[in-house]
């Protein structure tokens, strides 16, 4: 299935993953509609940042994930539905998990029960590594047991289910994806990536970070995009789950000293015990297996291994080095 002439509807379009994935969409030929968090800035997130003639073909739909009638009239007149939409700090949900809730789960069952009295498609349901937990054999496949630990996580497993309970009860034509970690420009720095750039473009000599022991697998936000097309264009990617990563591992700690390289810094890691997870709720090593995605989808990773991680990291930094994307973020300010 291609997706040039569907009319797609990308929730989440107002952030990182799905600003990109729209913006690529629209660049392939493609109708978009995006589903942005209704706010009284009328803010589109990052599609405000959009070229201009990307912007322009783009369709806003302002509504909230968490409200079934906005959804059915933001899905009514498409064929295909990335689904995105989703909050995904960790440490917010330690203490915010009722809103994880409302949003990851909820939200997710608007979309399936929508998309099946609609007749929509394809759904495309974003999944997340952490489902996964600390791994018990590596490369992880999407036969390793599934172990949350943390209430994002556990609302994430909660979604994924009911995507498959939908597909197994109704033959909801849905797909999901399992990006590993996700970094590239525009993300938000409640990531490490972004954290770590940030306050050495800042200045600082000292960076804060976490555990530095845990790893894992860095997907480039371009590699993770053509996931989810490769996916969507797949029949046989329906009903399956499907991982998207790098097939390569890092250590938090070597990572940052890679990110130093890349900017010519000398740094010192310094512990900020904010960033620390629960002992039992940190996740101690991610590592994806991404044969299946080959196998079913014909995706593979162009920003793959240490080389392609390097890479990755060159573009982002150089986003992130520009004082005007900079100006977004609170770098003095530890963003939960």
């Amino acid at each position: 299935m291609k997706l040039d002439d569907k009319r797609i509807l990308v929730t989440g379009a107002d952030g990182f993953i799905g600003s990109h994935l729209a913006e690529t969409l629209v660049r392939a030929g493609c109708s978009v509609r995006a589903f942005v968090f209704y706010n009284s800035f009328n803010s589109w997130g990052w599609l405000d940042h959009s070229p201009g003639d990307i912007r322009e073909e783009i369709e806003i739909f302002a509504g909230d994930v968490r409200d079934p009638h906005g959804v059915r009239a933001a899905m009514t007149g498409c064929d295909i539905v990335f689904h995105l939409a989703a909050l995904i700090g960790i440490p917010f949900s330690y203490h915010s998990p009722d809103a994880y809730v409302d949003t990851n789960v909820k939200g997710t069952l608007n979309i399936l029960q929508a998309g099946r009295d609609l007749g929509i498609e394809k759904i495309v349901h974003t999944s997340t590594s952490e489902v996964y937990g600390s791994a018990q054999f590596v490369p992880i496949t999407e036969k390793h047991p599934i172990s949350a630990q943390s209430p994002y996580a556990a609302t994430k497993v909660a979604a994924d289910q009911l995507a498959l309970s939908f597909f197994r009860s109704f033959e909801t034509p849905v797909a999901i994806i399992r990006p590993f970690n996700t970094y590239g420009p525009r993300q938000s720095a409640r990531a490490v990536i972004p954290t770590i750039i940030t306050q050495i473009a800042s200045g600082k000599q000292t960076i804060r970070l976490g555990a530095l022991h845990p790893t894992r697998d860095f997907s480039f936000v371009q590699d993770t995009v053509q996931g989810f097309i490769a996916i969507a264009e797949s029949d046989r990617t329906v009903g399956e789950v499907v991982n998207i990563g790098s097939n390569f591992e890092i250590s938090i700690g070597e990572m940052a000293r890679d990110i130093a390289s890349a900017m010519d810094a000398e740094i010192q890691i310094g512990s900020d015990e904010r960033r620390i997870r629960p002992e039992k709720s940190e996740v101690e090593r991610l590592w994806a297996d991404t044969t299946k995605a080959g196998e079913l989808a014909g995706w593979r990773s162009v920003y793959q291994g240490r080389e392609g991680f390097r890479k990755g990291i060159l573009q982002t930094v150089q986003w992130f080095s520009d004082p005007q994307h900079r100006a977004g973020y609170k770098t003095d300010i530890y963003n939960v």
